[in-house]
C-alpha cells in the first residue's frame, strides 16, 4: 500500500492532467469530485458547495449519495469552514455543534475552503465525509490543500 503523501501526488499529477487546458468549471469539478471517489479508501460522500450571493453554499458536482442542496455560512462543517476561512477536519461530526446530517453513515468530514484565482475571496469548499471515525488526518489536510491549490487556477 502507498503511504498518504505519495497517493496524493499522484491524485494531485491525475487533477493537473484532467484539467490543464479545460476552461469549464462545472466539468473541472465533477471530474475532480470523480477522482477522489475513485481514489481515497473509506469515504462516503466527495464534492463542492459553491458559494452564491455571499451567504449560501449550494450543492456542486459530487459524487456519493443525494446531499443538501443549500447550506447558510456559518451552519455545518462547510459553512463553518468558510466563516473560519481555514480547513477543517472533524474526527466525529456528531460532536461538531450544528453538523447538519445530510447522510446519516457520516461519521467523519475535511472540509477545504476553495479562493477565488485572485485569492482573496471564498468561492466553495470541497468537502468529503466518511464513515469512518477520525478517517482524516494532517496527511488529508495537506494533500487535499495542494489539490484544491491546482483547481483555483482551473476554475
Amino acid at each position: 500500500m502507498m503511504d498518504q503523501n505519495m497517493q496524493y501526488n499522484e491524485i494531485n499529477r491525475e487533477l493537473l492532467a484532467l484539467v490543464d487546458g479545460v476552461n469549464h468549471k462545472i466539468a473541472n469539478l465533477a471530474n475532480a469530485a470523480a477522482l477522489l471517489y475513485e481514489r481515497l479508501e473509506n469515504i462516503n460522500w466527495a464534492g463542492f458547495y459553491l458559494l452564491e450571493d455571499n451567504e449560501t453554499l449550494v450543492l456542486g458536482p459530487f459524487q456519493g449519495k443525494p446531499a443538501c442542496i443549500e447550506i447558510k455560512l456559518g451552519k455545518g462543517v462547510c459553512g463553518t469552514a468558510v466563516m473560519k476561512k481555514e480547513t477543517l477536519v472533524i474526527a466525529n461530526v456528531h460532536e461538531f455543534p450544528g453538523h447538519i446530517a445530510c447522510d446519516s453513515a457520516s461519521n467523519s468530514e475535511i472540509v477545504v475552503p476553495i479562493y477565488a484565482p485572485d485569492g482573496r475571496r471564498i468561492i466553495g469548499v470541497l468537502d468529503i465525509d466518511s464513515p469512518i471515525l477520525n478517517r482524516f488526518n494532517n496527511d488529508d489536510r495537506e494533500g487535499l490543500e495542494a489539490f484544491v491549490k491546482i483547481l483555483e487556477n482551473h476554475i
